[in-house]
């Protein structure tokens, strides 16, 4: 079981210069990943993203990636000869309408703008992806490492409330043995109080006692409620995303554990409810961060 929330950072000196990669994820329902980098490296957007969504499953993850001394750089200075025959051509035509004696020189020409411009050449991207995948991938792997420790915590903590909510069970079952006898022993007492010299019908009584154990039964509500559980912790220890399916046992359970509330006719049962919707509210809080 894994976290959604963790930090992995790689930085290395190449040919291209220090490069560092930055990675932060988030919670989120599904998988994105956002990608800076520098402009002369955008076409390998795609790539870094593909690097990224090999380890990550679930979540939203930033990445961001930076380069200093860039070593692979050059200048050159280009002159643009077309413009400059066109400058030279309006010159010569411009000094012949206005009777303008002397030759265009070039110190004139290179006056004009965009002659002579000073040019930086642009690096192949595909040279640079090797170093770069290499990097992504360290940062990547600490980024796991975190995502792993963290989801190692959740999972100790997820097991601790999972235990408390099967005592809490426990006493529920336990306590739902003697609630109809109770309510016999109440009901017998109420009667006997309100009827007086008049003989009790058993068989109404009876017909009654039967309703409410019907209604109060929460047999089937325990039951796949500990299937829940016990689905809950084989799911913990399974491989990959495994946050959306404990959301969801999470969900049946709490809907089970509402069934129990309305039907046990009892207090202390009650009070054990409480506490399970309490207990699975936290486990509901938990798992939000897991992949």
């Amino acid at each position: 079981m894994r976290s959604m929330t963790g930090f992995g950072t790689a930085a290395a000196d190449t040919a291209w210069g220090r490069i560092s990669v930055e990675m932060r994820s988030l919670n989120h329902r599904f998988t994105e990943v956002l990608v800076r980098l520098p402009r002369d490296l955008a076409p390998l957007e795609d790539r870094v993203r593909g690097v990224v969504q090999r380890g990550i499953q679930r979540g939203r993850v930033e990445v961001t990636v930076s380069r200093e001394n860039q070593g692979g750089r050059s200048r050159a200075v280009r002159a643009d000869l077309a413009l400059a025959r066109e400058y030279l051509a309006a010159t010569r035509q411009l000094k012949r309408a206005l009777r303008m004696r002397g030759e265009v020189t070039l110190q004139q020409l290179l006056a004009f703008p965009e002659i002579v411009r000073l040019e930086e050449t642009r690096e192949d991207a595909e040279g640079l992806w090797g170093d770069l995948e290499n990097i992504v991938g360290a940062a990547l792997d600490g980024l796991l490492r975190m995502r792993a420790e963290e989801g190692g915590r959740l999972a100790a903590d997820t097991g601790e409330r999972l235990a408390r909510v099967e005592a809490l069970l426990g006493q529920v079952l336990e306590r739902a043995v003697h609630v109809v006898g109770e309510y016999t022993v109440r009901l017998r007492q109420r009667l006997a109080e309100l009827l007086g010299e008049v003989p009790l019908d058993e068989a109404r009584l009876a017909a009654e006692l039967a309703l409410f154990a019907e209604r109060s039964d929460i047999t089937e509500e325990l039951t796949r409620l500990r299937s829940h559980l016990s689905q809950f912790r084989e799911t913990m220890t399974g491989e990959g995303a495994v946050g959306r399916k404990l959301e969801f046992l999470l969900q049946e359970m709490g809907r089970e554990t509402n069934t129990i509330g309305a039907k046990a006719n009892d207090l202390e049962i009650s009070r054990a409810v409480i506490a399970v919707k309490s207990e699975l509210e936290s486990l509901r809080e938990q798992v939000q961060n897991v992949e």
